[in-house]
């Protein structure tokens, strides 16, 4: 409760607004987070999550862990992948979806914080091969508001599913908006 407390307030002090909700019932879920242009949209996404009361887990490159920063990244959610192995990174979080009651995973689909038109959809066969929502979540640095938006089941016709996606990020603007394109594919 107190976490909750200190991240609300200290979001209020820098200006930021969270809004919109997982929905109660879903104790399972890929919040699919973009614009990501910046080191700093971690900072505000770990604080929006916990003004919210929730503990989600994200990806990061295994280079990120060492003996200092290791044991915070684990503790704040951090999932090591070491990106030089060809290991089936999708069917090891769909089987961390399985294993677990509760699983909130935070993946950012453009991959890289600089201009990257095409979008990783591993977030979306995640979802789809564990049978979990996605849940667009967002940062729009113009309005200082960030949160959760709309939540789908992936159809499994990804052209379909990525109108919502394009309609819903189309107006949100990065901390380096120079950096982010929707997706071309």
């Amino acid at each position: 409760m107190m976490k909750r407390f200190f991240a609300s307030a200290l979001l209020k002090m820098l200006g930021w607004k969270i809004t919109g909700e997982i929905p109660p019932e879903i104790r399972k879920c890929v919040v699919m987070m973009a614009p990501h242009t910046s080191n700093i949209d971690f900072f505000y996404g770990w604080l929006g999550y916990r003004s919210k009361g929730y503990f989600s887990y994200f990806i990061i490159k295994k280079e990120a862990f060492n003996r200092f920063t290791g044991p915070v990244l684990k503790a704040m959610g951090g999932i090591p992948i070491d990106r030089s192995r060809s290991s089936n990174l999708v069917h090891q979080l769909t089987e961390e979806f399985h294993r677990r009651d509760e699983f909130i995973l935070n993946i950012t689909p453009e991959g890289t914080r600089k201009l990257n038109r095409h979008w990783k959809k591993g977030y979306y066969f995640i979802a789809s091969n564990a049978g979990v929502p996605v849940i667009l979540g967002f940062l729009d640095y113009k309005n200082k508001v960030g949160g959760f938006g709309p939540m789908f089941y992936p159809s499994g016709d990804y052209k379909a599913d990525y109108e919502l996606i394009r309609d819903f990020y189309k107006d949100k603007t990065a901390r380096h908006p120079e950096f982010f394109g929707l997706s071309e594919d």
